[in-house]
């Protein structure tokens, strides 16, 4: 039997009116199924409905926002006058786009792409307006990130250019003042200008060394790392830096895995975050390093997009300390950026932090509240491995001299110069050679035995691995030490060059350049041998 409506005529206004009531359910389940946020509210701004992406997103119910206005979401990052531009923008009829700061229940900030359209009646008036927002929380955070890694990277690219000839510079101004030093007498008036000198050289090559840091440019000596043992190391310095007036407390986790990196800059990333918690308590307070194994799952890389999910070991570092207001905490790893006064920092601390991290493949996050301290949270990637673990190594005093032929490789005649006469005074015969040809020709019209060759490695024509390669067939017995004030990626172009045994990065001091000596000279193998193990 037919119903009544099924023998309507097609375009009867019952059949409209079905068509209609359909398209209608078809639009309502597209609205409320949509991942996007829709809101519409009357003329005045007050909301009349939310979609359940609202709901989730913002975590406001519907109950708790209509009859309110969509100023609830707020989050004091636009002024009034982008208000008043939107306010401007849709009474007079036309569509308004842009990016909007918003603030969830919980506080947290998030970002939306946002088109409000006014909705006009049959007599051509306004009466409402729908608001569509889309989350690009993650896109930002992928912007910023990138901006960030084209910053650290340009620097970067000026830092390694002129790192050579600075760390030259800073290396002659040290070794002279370091000769000087030990030639005068205990009670000179002048040993305390020395040392002045001395520790603000020291203090330019801790900036070059951070400049190339953040710029992901600078020399590692990577190693399979105890970080357990790396902090508990550190830890038993940092009281003299962050002062008596705050409680430095240590908090090793249990299973810690491995990390490949250089222990070095895990000291890096300790001090530089130990003195920024310093800056931030200057009435006192508490500094906790805590280490934990943690498993990132996929959900959590979901959220966190740049973050591969994995097993890491997780390096946090708290303060109890003033807190980081929000329209810092988006600049805070930018290189110069700063909140401190003229001359009190140089805005590279937590940027050489930031860059450290990312040529370790890690990731770091910061959690503040004003008035409730800081977090740092930096993930290593776990490496697990049957082989024995590195822990950190206690610096050698032992600076010796020594009665062996060295022959010394340096395109800087300054620091040939400088070098000469401190292993001279140390008792070395020295061969002196000012680039990588004279060093062949030097070392072929020696009949003496050579018992170590110093060489830089980036010099015109010949590089110092290329010559090490051409008298290791020569002189098979002959050692080789490397020194360079260039970044990593100059220096790797230059040949294989084992930079965990045989390497110091310029500026050192002379000391440390005596110890190294000693070391190869006593334990490193010979030239031939290396190079034939070498991949």
């Amino acid at each position: 039997m037919l119903r009544s409506e099924d023998t309507a005529p097609a375009n009867s206004p019952r059949q409209q009116l079905h068509r209609a009531e359909d398209m209608l359910r078809k639009l309502l389940r597209a609205v409320e199924q949509s991942a996007d946020l829709v809101v519409i509210t009357d003329r005045s701004g007050i909301i009349e409905y939310v979609n359940p992406a609202f709901e989730v997103l913002t975590g406001y119910s519907c109950a708790e926002v209509i009859g309110h206005t969509p100023s609830v979401l707020k989050s004091g990052e636009q002024g009034a006058e982008f208000y008043r531009e939107l306010w401007q923008t849709i009474l007079s009829g036309n569509v308004f786009r842009g990016i909007f700061a918003n603030r969830k229940k919980t506080g947290e900030i998030f970002f939306v792409e946002k088109t409000i359209t006014p909705v006009r009646d049959g007599d051509d008036q306004i009466t409402h307006f729908i608001s569509n927002d889309r989350d690009i929380s993650e896109r930002r955070k992928l912007e910023a990130e990138l901006q960030q890694a084209q910053k650290m990277d340009a620097i970067g690219k000026l830092a390694g250019g002129v790192a050579h000839d600075f760390n030259n510079l800073l290396l002659v101004v040290s070794a002279y003042a370091e000769l000087t030093l030990d030639a005068l007498a205990e009670e000179s008036p002048l040993r305390r200008n020395l040392q002045e000198i001395l520790t603000a050289s020291r203090r330019a090559a801790d900036l070059t060394r951070q400049l190339l840091a953040f710029g992901r440019k600078q020399m590692q000596v990577l190693q399979l790392l105890d970080v357990n043992s790396v902090v508990q190391q550190i830890s038993e310095m940092l009281p003299r830096l962050i002062g008596e007036d705050i409680q430095l407390v240590v908090v090793p986790g249990l299973g810690i895995g491995s990390v490949k990196a250089d222990p070095v800059q895990i000291e890096q990333i300790l001090m530089n975050l130990a003195a920024n918690a310093r800056d931030a308590m200057p009435g006192g307070g508490k500094l906790t390093i805590e280490t934990s194994v943690v498993h990132l799952e996929e959900s959590y890389a979901q959220k966190h997009t740049i973050v591969p999910p994995g097993e890491y070991v997780l390096l946090a570092v708290t303060d109890s300390g003033q807190g980081i207001a929000p329209e810092h905490i988006n600049h805070i790893f930018e290189p110069f950026y700063t909140t401190k006064e003229e001359g009190k920092g140089t805005g590279l601390g937590l940027a050489t932090v930031y860059g450290i991290v990312k040529q370790n493949r890690g990731f770091v996050w910061v959690y503040s509240e004003l008035g409730l301290g800081t977090t740092f949270k930096i993930y290593l990637p776990c490496v697990r491995s049957t082989r024995s673990r590195v822990q950190a190594p206690k610096p050698v005093e032992d600076c010796r001299g020594g009665n062996e032929t060295v022959l010394l490789v340096e395109d800087e005649a300054a620091v040939r110069q400088s070098t000469t006469e401190f292993l001279t005074l140390n008792g070395y015969t020295v061969l002196e050679a000012k680039n990588g040809q004279d060093a062949l020709r030097v070392a072929r019209s020696y009949l003496g035995p050579i018992d170590l060759m110093v060489s830089d490695v980036v010099m015109p024509h010949m590089g110092g691995a290329q010559v090490a390669e051409q008298l290791a067939a020569e002189r098979p017995a002959m050692k080789v030490l490397f020194m360079s004030g260039y970044a990593e990626s100059t220096i790797l172009r230059h040949g294989v060059i084992d930079v965990q045994n045989c390497f110091l990065q310029k500026p050192f001091t002379l000391k440390a350049l005596a110890r190294k000596i000693r070391e190869i000279l006593e334990h490193g193998e010979p030239a031939r041998a290396r190079s034939a193990s070498c991949p």
